[in-house]
């Protein structure tokens, strides 16, 4: 299976569509399915048994030529067979595919609806990192560019290891994080996965003050993108800019390995003042960039017994999260 050839075929792949990914759900004894198509097109494809019910899910794909009729029915039936095949009520897919009236009908063309939660990032901000260090401060926000430069004045370091005690101590931080901003963080578990999985290409940052740990932050590169894909912070953060460092620090290192796009990984949606990503949607957009809005995750119904009471579910946990 030629992983590389895909990724350099579709350069808008990031992550949840790399062999990293499926062994992380495979050491996790989750069941990992995928399916090759012309022009080394994929789908990477998770089986996920949710209380609620099983589905197929289908994150940042499938990388294929969306302009190709005939193939994307092609397609659409081999995942309607694979979902059967694996007795799943639904199929839940979030292609990488810019949100436009035109690629919405081909959804719905496709007998795809409109899904009630999200699925990986669907708004956020990608900074062109081919651009020159001048140019990347040149494009931030006037106060964005004022604390990372005062980052610089206060002496603030930043550390990047990937060591699992790293990880260990990433997933204690977190969880108090969590508690005081009131967000579900990935479990010790799936984090030690990931560890595991992407080696090298996942690294973790650590802003520190006079040796203080102040800001965290997990990158994955994989291909020509790099994800801003986990945070967490120590009350310092509250008054140290520890995490406009590590941002900073994350360009120039992904600048060097030639990595292309920084996805900031998750914003606001436009007019949601109090969606979940609400208070970090101003200090992401602050570092200039595309603010990029992919289609909405859809759904494709298998078992409409099966399927409505999930669909009950995940709208009431929408509300309640304000997601």
């Amino acid at each position: 299976m030629n992983w590389k050839k895909t990724t350099e075929n579709y350069p808008e792949a990031n992550f949840l569509q790399s062999p990293e990914w499926a062994k992380v759900n495979e050491i996790l004894g989750t069941k990992v399915i995928v399916r090759e198509f012309e022009n080394f097109g994929r789908a990477l494809m998770i089986v996920r048994n949710a209380k609620r019910g099983r589905y197929l899910e289908i994150a940042c794909g499938p990388l294929i030529d969306w302009h190709n009729t005939s193939l994307l029915y092609e397609v659409f039936a081999e995942i309607r067979k694979t979902a059967k095949e694996n007795k799943c009520a639904f199929v839940r897919i979030r292609p990488q595919l810019r949100r436009t009236p035109e690629n919405l009908m081909l959804l719905k063309g496709l007998n795809l609806k409109p899904s009630p939660m999200h699925l990986a990032a669907e708004h956020t901000v990608i900074l062109d990192l081919t651009k020159s260090e001048e140019e990347l401060l040149a494009d931030m926000r006037r106060q964005t560019r004022y604390e990372v430069r005062r980052a610089d004045k206060l002496g603030i370091k930043i550390e990047v290891s990937n060591t699992e005690e790293i990880f260990r101590e990433f997933h204690k931080v977190q969880a108090e994080t969590a508690k005081r901003q009131h967000f579900f963080p990935p479990s010790l578990e799936l984090l030690l996965a990931e560890h595991e999985a992407f080696e090298d290409k996942a690294m973790i940052y650590v802003a520190k003050y006079e040796n203080q740990p102040v800001a965290y932050g997990l990158i994955i590169a994989n291909g020509s993108e790099a994800e801003y894909y986990e945070a967490a912070s120590t009350e310092l953060n509250r008054k140290l800019p520890g995490a406009y460092a590590l941002i900073w620090q994350a360009i120039k290192d992904l600048k060097f390995k030639g990595i292309k796009r920084f996805n900031l990984w998750g914003i606001a949606p436009p007019n949601q003042p109090h969606h979940r990503y609400a208070g970090v949607t101003t200090f992401k957009t602050g570092f200039g960039g595309e603010i990029v809005e992919y289609v909405p995750a859809h759904d494709l119904v298998i078992s409409k017994i099966k399927y409505i009471p999930n669909l009950i579910v995940e709208k009431a946990r929408k509300k309640k999260r304000h997601l």
